[in-house]
């Protein structure tokens, strides 16, 4: 069986290095790369590789918002995490978004390898640095973890709670108009809102605008 990959990194050099590696492996195959997080979302859909391995940090949007989107419009894609970033709210939000494995960069081959056939099976891994700090995260008292809204968000926030549609918002931010839907399906998720208007309204009541 040959497993299809994208690979998703705003880094070229760090993409064509993860590609020439992963392609010693006879049964891997790079179909696809992207360098932002949107480009990744619309590579996956119209490839339909079996294993998107993205980074989280990217512009346009970053990689929980694009597992997010993935989800939805490509779910027999799995996603494998392969990122700088520990944090418990990075690895927290990846997975609530749909991650399948979350794997940091400097990671030896083997274990990238093992991690790909492992999620493009089906399963889900965890580096055991990873795994440690999530469990500690979800064994803790404090407070139930709540993700935050990036500083495009709040922006795009900000200008919803103007009562602006997408494409004035698209036009104020200089981004596309596919970009503010994205951002505005993140900010509903985030706060828990079924619409736009209960968006905003939460989001007063929380302090946000």
């Amino acid at each position: 069986m040959t497993i299809r990959i994208v690979l998703a990194d705003d880094h070229p050099i760090v993409r064509e290095g993860l590609a020439s590696v992963l392609e010693t492996q006879p049964d891997f195959e790079v179909v696809g790369q992207a360098n932002d997080g949107a480009e990744a979302v619309d590579v996956v859909l119209a490839l339909k590789p079996d294993v998107v391995l993205l980074d989280l940090e990217m512009p346009h949007l970053d990689g929980v918002q694009a597992l997010r989107a993935m989800r939805s419009s490509a779910p027999s894609t799995k996603a494998l995490v392969f990122t700088a970033f520990d944090t418990d709210e990075r690895i927290i939000s990846a997975v609530q978004a749909g991650a399948r494995g979350y794997l940091l960069k400097g990671a030896p081959r083997d274990e990238l390898f093992g991690a790909i056939r492992i999620v493009a099976n089906g399963g889900s891994t965890l580096q055991p640095v990873v795994a440690a700090k999530l469990m500690e995260r979800m064994t803790s008292p404090q407070h139930v973890p709540t993700e935050a809204l990036t500083e495009r968000e709040q922006e795009v926030l900000a200008l919803l709670a103007e009562g602006l549609p997408n494409k004035e918002i698209a036009g104020q931010l200089v981004i596309s108009e596919r970009t503010v839907k994205f951002h505005v399906s993140a900010i509903l998720a985030k706060l828990g809102a079924g619409n736009r208007t209960e968006a905003v309204h939460l989001a007063r009541q929380r302090g946000l605008v």
